[in-house]
Formats: C-alpha cells, sequence, structure tokens
C-alpha cells in the first residue's frame, strides 16, 4: 500500500486512536484479514466471523509486525476504531484508488471473470506496472483489499467485481470508480438468486453506468444482453467478438488437437495471429476481450497478440491440464460450474480426446433455482452428442438429472454412471483408467471436486505439469 500514516488513516475511515503513542507512524505494508499473512508495516483489519473474532488476534498480528489494527471496539494494542470494519476498508480503498491516478479497469459477467481479468493483467503488465485482483477476490472485501495493495508505481489497477444481487456492483464502483469497464457475457450463473437473466443483465450494466464521460465501456458484440448495455453509459462503447460489426474481433477461429485455440485478431489498429497456451474454445472470448482493453489503453495488434499467447492460467483449478508419467491427461476445471462453463469444457475435452479416451467426471451447478433440472440434463445430453467416452455424475439429485440426461440422450449413455460422492469416483477411475485416456473433473466449487484430480494425481507420484 501508499504510504499513509495512522493519523491520515483515521481521518480517511472517521475513526478514533487507541493506545497509538505516535500517530505519524507509517503503514508502509500490505492490508490484511488474515493475522497469519501479517508483514513488516500492515494494518490488520479485524472482521468478525461466523466461527472466528479476528479482534481476538490482535495483539498476535501486532507482534507479528502489523503497525495498528483496524477494530470495531479497543483491542489493547495500537488500534484504530470505527463503527465498521467493512465501510472503513472500503473508505480506505477509495481514498487510496484517488490519490493513485491509475488506471482503473473493472470487469464482470456471468463466466469467465478471473481467467479474462488474468490475461489482462498478463497483457497490460508488458506496458506498465500492473495490480489485479488475485483469484477470485470480487467482493466488497476482496475488492479494496486489492486496490490497497496498489503501490506508487502501479499504472494499471485491474479489478473483477461479482455480483449476488442488484446493487452489488454500483456498491463496488463506488470504492473504486473505474474509466474502463467491460462486461463479458450474461449467463445462467446465480439465476436462482436474481430470479432471471433479465435482472442479471440489470446488475451487471451497473458497471456501465458508472463509468466517466472519458471512459471506455467494452462490451460483447455476440450477447444481446450485454451489447444493449451500450444504451446505459455516456462512455464510448467498444464492442468485441466475433460479429463483423465488432472493434476487436476474431476470424478463422479454430481449436487445435491439443484443445488450445488459435484465431486471427483484428483490432482498428491492425491484424496478428494469436495460438493460445489455455485450453477451451470459449477463451477466445476472453483474450478479445483483453485485446479490447488493451487496444483502448493504447497496445498495437502485434503487442496484444503475442502477449496472448505467452499468458498462462494464473488461478488455480481453471482448466488445469496436468499429465501423469502414465500418459493420462488430467484436467481439473473443478473451481465452479455454471451451465455455459460447462458446455465450454466439454468442447474442450472433445477436442484435447483425438482418439483417446475421454470421462467427464462432473457434479452439482450450483444456484439455478427453476432452471436446475433442466440445465442438468442438457449438459448430461451435450456430452453424448460431443461423444464423450464416460460421464461419471457426482453427488446427489443434481448428479442423478446429469446422468439421466446422457442415458435419454441415446445408447451411448449406458456408458454414464452415478456415483454418491468424490471418494466414489476416485475409486472407480482408479480400477479403469488406462494410459491416454484424458479426465475432466468439474463441478461448483462447493461439490470439492478438485480432491478427486487430486487423487488421480497423487496416485500416480510425480507429474510433469504443463
Amino acid at each position: 500500500m501508499i504510504a499513509l500514516s495512522l493519523a491520515e488513516i483515521a481521518s480517511v475511515v472517521g475513526g478514533q486512536t487507541y493506545d497509538i503513542p505516535d500517530p505519524s507512524v507509517q503503514v508502509h505494508g500490505p492490508v490484511v484479514i488474515d493475522s497469519r499473512q501479517v508483514a513488516d508495516g500492515s494494518l490488520f483489519a479485524a472482521f468478525v466471523g461466523e466461527r472466528v473474532d479476528g479482534h481476538d488476534y490482535a495483539e498476535q498480528a501486532v507482534r507479528a509486525g502489523a503497525v495498528a489494527v483496524l477494530a470495531q471496539r479497543p483491542v489493547g494494542v495500537p488500534a484504530i476504531v470505527v463503527e465498521d470494519v467493512q465501510t472503513a476498508l472500503g473508505a480506505l480503498a477509495r481514498d487510496v484508488v484517488r490519490r493513485l491516478g491509475a488506471t482503473l479497469v473493472a470487469l464482470t459477467g456471468s463466466a469467465g471473470k478471473t481467467s479474462t481479468k488474468d490475461l489482462i493483467a498478463q497483457v497490460l503488465r508488458r506496458k506498465a506496472p500492473t495490480v489485479f485482483t488475485p483469484g477470485s477476490l470480487n467482493n466488497e472485501i476482496g475488492l479494496p483489499l486489492t486496490a490497497l495493495t496498489a503501490t506508487e508505481e502501479t499504472r494499471f489497477l485491474v479489478l473483477e467485481m461479482g455480483a449476488r444481487g442488484i446493487g452489488h456492483i454500483a456498491y463496488l464502483t463506488d470504492l473504486t470508480p473505474p474509466r474502463i469497464g467491460l462486461v463479458l457475457n450474461v449467463g445462467s450463473a446465480h439465476i436462482g438468486e436474481f430470479g432471471g437473466r433479465e435482472q442479471i443483465a440489470q446488475a451487471k450494466g451497473e458497471l456501465v453506468e458508472a463509468l466517466p464521460e472519458d471512459g471506455a465501456a467494452i462490451l460483447n458484440a455476440d450477447d444481446p444482453l450485454v451489447r444493449a448495455m451500450a444504451s446505459r453509459t455516456k462512455a464510448k462503447v467498444i464492442l468485441f467478438g466475433e460479429s463483423g460489426e465488432a472493434d476487436v474481433r476474431a476470424e478463422n477461429v479454430r481449436l487445435m488437437d491439443s484443445g488450445q485455440p488459435a484465431f486471427m485478431l483484428h483490432t482498428p489498429s491492425g491484424a496478428s495471429e494469436v495460438t493460445m497456451r489455455l485450453y477451451g474454445e470459449h477463451h477466445v472470448s476472453n483474450a478479445l476481450a483483453a485485446a479490447a482493453v488493451a487496444h483502448e489503453l493504447g497496445m498495437s495488434a502485434t503487442e496484444i497478440a503475442t502477449a496472448l499467447s505467452e499468458a498462462g492460467s494464473l488461478s488455480r483449478w481453471r482448466m488445469e491440464v496436468t499429465e501423469r508419467p502414465d500418459g493420462v491427461t488430467i484436467v481439473n476445471d473443478a473451481y465452479n460450474a455454471n451451465p455455459e462453463s460447462m458446455r465450454a469444457a466439454l468442447r474442450a475435452l472433445a477436442a484435447m480426446g483425438n482418439g483417446r479416451r475421454t470421462w467427464a467426471v462432473l457434479g452439482k451447478m450450483a444456484e439455478l433455482g427453476d432452471e436446475a433440472l433442466a440445465e442438468h440434463d442438457a449438459v448430461g445430453r451435450l456430452a453424448v452428442r460431443l461423444n464423450v467416452g464416460k460421464l461419471v455424475a457426482v453427488g446427489g439429485r443434481e448428479a442423478s438429472w446429469l446422468q439421466l440426461g446422457a442415458y435419454n440422450e441415446g445408447s451411448w449413455g449406458e456408458e454414464s454412471v452415478h456415483v454418491s460422492d468424490a471418494q466414489a469416483a476416485v475409486d472407480l477411475l482408479r480400477s479403469e483408467l488406462r494410459p491416454g485416456d484424458v479426465v475432466l473433473v468439474k463441478a461448483s466449487r462447493s461439490v470439492g471436486l478438485e480432491s478427486v484430480a487430486q487423487a488421480l494425481l497423487d496416485a500416480e507420484g510425480e507429474v510433469a505439469a504443463r
């Protein structure tokens, strides 16, 4: 974080100082909410959780090097006491972003946010120092924590914004006002919470409403609900996609036998060939979104294409491909799942098969509400249509719907099986996998299917990661 005195921080967050002998002492380290992550010069924000009260770790945090604690009550060590720690954290982030003057890029969407954010960061940091959201810390706590990691050298701040309801993104953009706003798509993720895709679009569009007149709204030309957001912003609009009307578009898109996409990138400044290291054709849209951001910030088509071709995955369990010594390939995409990402992952699996036997180990897609039965059934049917070798549906009711969809699609569905839990899936796979097989593991985060992927890798000892 940029160096600020405890007196300055107290003024910004409207707090009272307690047990601070010298208010001019500066916080120059990170702001953290886990006492185990404290470094010299840190500010420790004490949150009260369901099971843990951060105030109980205040003394430990100061002993580890924290300058002070941001707290809701005096804690016997140097502290800035506020009414609400979350509100104070947001106020501090807002002030730091204002002082920095860095270009803030914010993005949202139903699917692909984290992968796209990682691509944008890898492209932009070739141009100037870039800070970006680690993993999926895209909520009212993770976002300000990320913003507070920026320093005087930071020129680009790339922030992922998630939403579970109307008003969430408006709140986040108030904390960290963006100049560039990117909306990827409006899909089925969290449709059970929102009530419909139109409501999801209403929430995601809060991002472009927050942009200034000299900003840029980067919108998916291939998604009608996203494209319609052009009417909700006073910023200029840049379209990306495969549509011929897109300002930044892809032509000659193809999926190589490895499952990695390639395409010709077209921007207003020129064209250049891209061959990605990531797996799955869905990354083409993500790459175009990143290219549109980079073009707006002055990078050439050649610079962008080179960066995209060299970019890798920065976040765990997202199409993470590892090959065992016996030739079995494990595709761990178990971080999360929704209907759109499930379809993309299955298509990538089919392409990676290329004569090899393929396995889809799938589990529940959460928060689909009344659409859950139809969506799980459709994913099971798609596995059949793509000629995936075997479907292993893991879990309870939703898994049974996956298996039933595959079975009802045709005779191949007899190759589908429903197992009760992750361990049953591991036992089945260990007994039936043979050299050369390709295994996709995917479900919503709550299912925890990454344990299946890890067990399959641990079973073979050391592996060579791609």
